[in-house]
């Protein structure tokens, strides 16, 4: 049981409705998002168990070339102080043997929530950028490369509330990725961090 979810259970003066709500935020969302200690900075980090994966059709490399991004919200908890950020997963069909070819562009990145764009720069490529010794989400492919980006919870909860999903690199040669279709357990995923993030 997380620490969020026992620290919920111990709470005896909140309304009835209040604490039923709460508990049952708990059972449902513990298939959807994980939590763990992290074993050398001390903090807690939550995040989905599966993140959304968004693509974009690349035939001018080859004929069933893509490139890929997936994103997945964390919470860096250090001792009561909580930080927020998206993870962007990024990599391509070609398989480049150098994870800093795919960094091209994602310096600086736009997530657009059902048209509303929300401008994210970088924080780090490591996970030392945001506190945490060990990568948070498991690359998709061994030559992916990780992006970190500090965002708000208000941000977090346009992004969960949004049916349409697209991120833009920045640079010269921009990108646009648009989001994979069926991601029912990404989508739930998503709201389930945000109602843990925001109780």
């Amino acid at each position: 049981m997380s620490e969020i979810c026992k620290y919920r259970r111990s709470v005896r003066r909140l309304p009835y409705l209040v604490v039923v709500l709460a508990l049952s935020a708990c059972s449902t969302s513990s298939r959807l998002i994980d939590e763990f200690l992290d074993p050398r900075t001390g903090v807690t980090v939550t995040r989905n168990v599966t993140p959304l994966v968004l693509y974009r059709e690349n035939p001018s490399r080859a004929a069933y070339a893509r490139n890929y991004v997936h994103l997945g919200p964390i919470e860096i908890n250090r001792t009561g102080s909580f930080r927020y950020y998206v993870w962007v997963g990024i990599w391509n069909t070609m398989q480049a043997s150098d994870p800093t070819q795919q960094r091209d562009g994602f310096e600086s990145i736009t997530v657009f929530a059902d048209g509303e764009p929300l401008l994210l720069e970088l924080t780090g490529w490591t996970p030392d950028a945001i506190g945490a010794s060990t990568p948070v989400y498991q690359r998709p492919v061994g030559s992916a490369a990780d992006a970190y980006y500090k965002v708000t919870v208000d941000q977090i909860r346009l992004i969960a509330e949004a049916s349409d999903i697209r991120l833009r690199t920045t640079g010269t040669s921009s990108i646009e990725y648009h989001l994979w279709d069926g991601q029912n357990t990404a989508h739930r995923g998503f709201e389930a961090f945000l109602q843990a993030a925001l109780y």
